[in-house]
């Protein structure tokens, strides 16, 4: 039973949780904003608040000159966070950029975005990041957006449905029925084609009867003739 103990285990032991909130102290002080789980951001925000703090405590003193002599920089309070972040980088970000800049601001340097729900393991996730340095809109763009519930249909709906489909199909019945029908064999006149003048059918060629060439007229009385004959 782990009566009135304060924190999250993460299902690590004693050893592996230091160093995994040492390496996201570390990651967060260089980058200003990491994603991460819910329960391991809000296990970090008091573990880097604390040494945000140490670090704005010793730049007041090195600011009013209350070091002890010989010393441009407080020392002691640089050590004491060494133990708790990877890397001389990350302790002099700390101590001479993230230090100066919430000088005027009294705790609450983190803030924790929550992101929804991750695939595979289904575990909530949340972003992390320093309030002086992003907007409150910057780590809300990076949310899931809901899905939209869509109510069941009811009976009354799917009545509704129905009658409207039946009264687009018959709209569509009408108009078919008064289109126009268009006859093919129909000859399609053309405006813009000039009228010409067409030859008469009547055939005044000639006739050609044995050897002798005999007009069209002529051939005609001739077998006229021959009938009578």
């Amino acid at each position: 039973m782990r009566h009135l103990v304060k924190g999250r285990k993460l299902k690590r032991t004693n050893s592996h949780k230091r160093a995994l909130l040492r390496n996201l102290a570390t990651a967060l002080i260089t980058h200003k904003r990491i994603a991460t789980t819910e329960a391991k951001a809000k296990e970090l925000r008091p573990y880097i608040e604390k040494l945000i703090t140490r670090a704005k405590k010793a730049y007041v003193k090195q600011s009013q000159n209350l070091l002890p002599e010989g010393q441009s920089m407080d020392v002691h309070s640089r050590r004491m966070a060494s133990a708790d972040l990877f890397g001389k980088g990350a302790i002099q970000e700390l101590f001479e950029v993230i230090a100066p800049k919430v000088i005027n601001r009294p705790g609450g340097y983190c803030r924790i975005i929550k992101t929804g729900v991750r695939t595979g393991d289904a575990a909530r996730t949340a972003i992390i990041q320093l309030v002086d340095w992003f907007d409150t809109q910057d780590g809300a763009n990076s949310s899931k957006k809901k899905k939209k519930t869509t109510k069941p249909k009811t009976k009354v709906d799917e009545h509704k449905a129905k009658t409207s489909e039946h009264h687009t199909t018959q709209v569509e019945d009408k108009k078919v029925k008064e289109k126009p029908q268009i006859n093919n064999n129909e000859p399609v006149e053309d405006k813009n084609i000039e009228a010409e003048t067409i030859a008469p059918t009547t055939s005044e060629e000639p006739i050609s009867n044995g050897e002798e060439i005999i007009p069209s007229d002529e051939a005609e009385d001739v077998n006229i003739k021959k009938k009578d004959e």
